[in-house]
């Protein structure tokens, strides 16, 4: 074990030199741990009625139209450019690969920036690329290359406007209500599915590529302007702002100690890696088809919208009878039968069918694994996390794309997806079956007001980190199921933020343990008194039925000395 630091300077409180730790008020429960609200299933249409979010979500809808427009364009013009597999497949990886390499600086400002006026910036950004891309095809400068690299950089405002508008969500709806706005946030994604490739399917064929762009970028530019017209409730910041480079530390140590937002992670990358081999590949499977062409395309990418959209209606329904689990085996189970249908589909009918199903069997999977994702976190770093959800999402999907296209170059197209159909469903029974998340559901709901009756001493004159040092005194016969428990304190003290923690035992005196937690900074300390959940106070409750001193705990806390 790590000894405590060798030059430390004792913080005494004024009149007592042994701090003690807060007691909580016991008639001060969580409310949302008494009134839970009951258990029922809402319409998957009733997020709707609220103002806000109808406003936002119809924001939504046309972003991703834009977003849909934008990847069929660069996915048609490359296939243009070049008939080579690989290329065509890395226009996906280009679209798709910020997000995985930006994906928790983008959560960390997105937690503590206004999360309004950060949404309203990545639009813009987004109709920056627009309008750069579509000079260059307007003066005949776009070659394969150059055509990556503009959707890389679309690929950025991308990375750094999804974990915002994953956070605003859970801001406005209730709990109950989360996994149905969860499904229309689904609904518009693949409702932008089926309009983007109609709109930008007529343009190309009408106009030209470029007044694709063109109108992507004038739609962001609005989308940006009616974000303006929401006025989003500033929340106080007492202790300020967090550092950047404090934020990401944070938020990826909360994720590491969490293990259901470990198992949504690892079963999410599982499910896209092989999923994304359907998308990366559709363009090459229009044209293989009798007659196939950009009206093929289309047809297909419509298709798999409309069966996501009608596996959305019917998830309310799904989600009563399984649990996350069973619907993410059932649903990658159609996803691969799906694949595989499109594999070996001899016309445009049988495809039609089969990218119908793939749809539906997408957005089960990805829903529930969303939904799953977002009660797992407090909403201090709900960016953060849903962030590197994300990062899980588009970097299976990047690595993927290359993959499945580089099978196809060195075997067959049909080949390549027969593959990932089977792998995909063997891989993710053996993660169902392996990587467990744990029982229950933690209360995640914020600590009620005044739980600290005895705050902290005030700040040191001087900077440095603090270490805190709690001492319990155990009964022996008792220890083995305290450490237990103190392994589950180690885990919240670290996704709290604190930057080390060690259980020390006194040789001398068996029954008396102590606590040692390291925090960055003063601040970084009190943020952990603001960031404690409803579970955290429960599992407090939890360390001090096992203390058998006289009162509570004491509680020590030191400053390094620089």
């Amino acid at each position: 074990m790590r000894e405590a630091p060798r030059r430390v300077r004792r913080m005494v409180a004024k009149g007592d030199n042994r701090p003690r730790m807060p007691p909580i008020h016991p008639q001060e429960t969580p409310p949302q741990a008494v009134l839970k609200p009951p258990r029922r299933s809402l319409a998957a249409l009733e997020p709707l009625r609220a103002p806000v979010f109808r406003l936002l979500w119809t924001t939504w809808l046309m972003a991703n139209v834009c977003m849909w427009m934008s990847d069929v364009a660069s996915a048609w013009m490359m296939t243009t450019l070049t008939t080579s597999p690989i290329w065509v497949a890395l226009v996906q990886t280009a679209s798709t690969l910020p997000v995985f390499l930006l994906g928790i600086p983008s959560g960390a400002l997105a937690d503590i920036l206004d999360r309004r006026r950060w949404l309203v910036a990545t639009q813009f950004w987004l109709a920056g690329t627009a309008v750069v891309l579509c000079g260059a095809i307007a003066l005949d400068l776009i070659n394969a290359p150059l055509l990556l690299a503009l959707t890389f950089a679309n690929g950025i405002g991308l990375a750094l406007r999804w974990p915002v508008f994953s956070a605003i969500v859970p801001e406005l709806v209730t709990r109950p209500m989360l996994p149905a706005a969860m499904g229309l946030n689904g609904i518009a994604m693949n409702a932008s599915r089926i309009i983007g490739p109609l709109v930008a399917g007529a343009l190309i064929a009408s106009a030209g590529t470029v007044w694709v762009f063109v109108l992507n970028a004038l739609l962001s530019i609005a989308s940006g302007f009616v974000i303006l017209r929401w006025r989003r409730e500033q929340r106080p910041q007492p202790l300020g702002r967090e550092r950047l480079i404090s934020a990401m530390r944070v938020g990826v140590q909360f994720v590491r100690q969490s293990p259901r937002m470990r198992a949504v992670l690892v079963r999410v990358a599982v499910s896209f890696l092989h999923s994304s081999a359907v998308m990366a590949l559709l363009p090459l499977v229009a044209r293989g088809l009798q007659g196939g062409g950009a009206g093929t395309f289309t047809l297909l990418l419509a298709s798999m919208g409309a069966g996501a959209i009608v596996a959305v209606l019917c998830l309310p329904r799904l989600r009563q009878r399984w649990t996350r689990d069973p619907l993410v085996l059932r649903g990658t189970l159609l996803l691969s039968l799906s694949t595989a249908t499109v594999a070996v589909a001899p016309h445009v009918g049988v495809a039609v069918l089969g990218c119908f199903f793939c749809g539906a069997a997408w957005i089960t999977v990805a829903n529930s694994l969303s939904v799953s994702a977002q009660l797992s976190l407090p909403d201090w770093v709900r960016a953060r996390g849903m962030s590197m959800y994300q990062m899980g999402i588009m970097g299976a999907s990047a690595i993927g794309a290359a993959l499945w296209g580089q099978v196809a170059t060195v075997s067959s197209l049909s080949a390549s997806l027969l593959v990932a159909s089977v792998s995909g469903l063997l891989s993710m029974a053996l993660v169902l079956r392996y990587v467990t998340d744990g029982p229950g559901e933690d209360d995640l709901s914020p600590a009620q007001a005044g739980w600290a009756a005895r705050p902290p001493p005030e700040a040191p004159g001087e900077s440095g980190q603090v270490v805190v040092m709690v001492e319990y005194i155990i009964d022996p016969a008792r220890a083995r199921a305290f450490r237990v428990v103190m392994q589950q304190t180690r885990r919240a003290r670290l996704s709290e933020g604190a930057i080390a923690w060690e259980l020390l035992h006194d040789v001398g005196q068996p029954e008396r343990y102590v606590e040692q937690i390291v925090d960055e900074s003063w601040t970084e300390h009190l943020r952990r008194f603001n960031r404690a959940t409803a579970a955290d106070l429960a599992l407090r409750e939890r360390r001090l039925a096992f203390h058998k001193g006289e009162g509570l705990p004491v509680v020590t806390r030191y400053v390094v000395q620089r």
